[in-house]
């Protein structure tokens, strides 16, 4: 018996004298960008030799472990790619902005995949949006549809659930809920069209009921929009179409990170006006307005935004079968042309992101919504 416990206390013994004088410690960094100083999700880093590869958290964090000094790069999507030894890694690494190129695309495994699907900001850029509700038709297994003119919001079908209008959906915007927990038209309802589509940075999304930090309102999956803290130059947007369709947006860069201390102040405006395709002009016109300002701290960023819109339109409506086969009204006409109604939601939100040393995140939210229907 004596020998036995011997034995164990010597190979417990080994193992940790093993693991002292051979392991070695993970080494971990943290990517920002260098003009807002903002933790940088999605960034790669890579061996020179494929070995391994290892992507940054949403707190820019990337934590590894290299037996012996190599090359190593690291990437992201929109950033100038940094490549240097590992042994001279700093706790924090800076990727400068750049023009986006793709010369080269390159598949690869890794292990600690994120848990969540992600829609970038060139993934939006890169299709023709009118709205940010159709932002959402780019979620896979997801489809919209407006049976009540533009001022409404859609209907939303997700891998064969009918959401209604957010019923089994959780939607939010900067950690706010869209969702309303109480409405006449269905618990859950959720209109998004107080964002503005080019002030939209990225789209998190999953579907499944599995992430009890979404709220009631995951029943069939959840999306979280997150607007812009930065632009790189103020901008004015004309565009116009048939159906005297017409929208202005403009983008305002009051303070800029690199000349403000880190520091952001963002004002965004849209105008639409439409009247549709119906045989009874739709009239329908809305106003959109933003106000983002990002300050930078220690280890945390405070975010503070405003937004809303207001809008109105009258809707040919749902019209019956038999009244179209029967002549008393075309495809686009309607039983009563002066249905419609206006709406507005006016949003103010601040936000407090805390990273952590253990690379964990913590997030203060306190936000106030009023919403208004006729």
């Amino acid at each position: 018996m004596r020998n036995w416990i011997l034995k164990i206390a010597l190979s417990l013994f080994l193992s940790v004298f093993s693991s002292v004088v051979f392991g070695h410690e993970p080494d971990r960094i943290i990517i920002k960008d260098k003009i807002t100083l903002l933790p940088i999700e999605g960034a790669i880093l890579t061996t020179k030799d494929g070995s391994l590869t290892v992507i940054s958290d949403e707190n820019g964090s990337i934590t590894y472990a290299l037996d012996i000094p190599t090359v190593i790069s690291i990437t992201s999507l929109g950033y100038t790619t940094k490549t240097m030894r590992s042994d001279t890694i700093p706790k924090v690494v800076f990727l400068s902005p750049t023009k986006i190129h793709l010369k080269e695309f390159q598949v690869v495994s890794h292990k600690n995949e994120q848990t969540f699907e992600s829609l970038s900001k060139l993934d939006i850029d890169l299709n023709p949006i009118r709205n940010s509700q159709e932002i959402l038709q780019m979620v896979s297994g997801l489809y919209i549809g407006q049976h009540a003119g533009g001022g409404k919001a859609e209907q939303i079908f997700i891998r064969g659930f009918d959401s209604d209008h957010g019923t089994d959906i959780a939607l939010s915007v900067d950690g706010m809920p869209v969702n309303m927990v109480s409405h006449a038209h269905g618990q859950g309802y959720a209109d998004l069209h107080f964002v503005i589509p080019e002030m939209v940075e990225k789209v998190d999304f999953d579907k499944g009921s599995y992430f009890a930090d979404k709220g009631n309102f995951n029943t069939a999956g959840y999306v979280d929009f997150k607007t812009r803290d930065y632009l790189d130059k103020s901008f004015v947007k004309l565009e116009g179409g048939q159906f005297n369709t017409g929208r202005v947006v403009t983008g305002l860069n009051i303070l800029n990170p690199k000349t403000d201390n880190g520091q952001s102040l963002i004002f965004a405006s849209e105008i639409s006006y439409s009247d549709g395709y119906f045989e009874y002009p739709q009239n329908f016109s809305r106003f959109n307005g933003l106000m983002n300002y990002t300050l930078p701290l220690n280890n945390s960023v405070l975010r503070l935004s405003a937004s809303g819109f207001t809008s109105e339109w009258l809707a040919s409506g749902q019209i019956p079968n038999r009244a179209v086969e029967n002549g008393t009204i075309g495809w686009f006409g309607a039983i009563d042309p002066n249905e419609g109604g206006n709406t507005s939601r006016v949003n103010a939100n601040a936000q407090l992101t805390t990273y952590l040393e253990n690379g964990a995140t913590l997030n203060v939210t306190n936000y106030g919504s009023y919403n208004s229907e006729k």
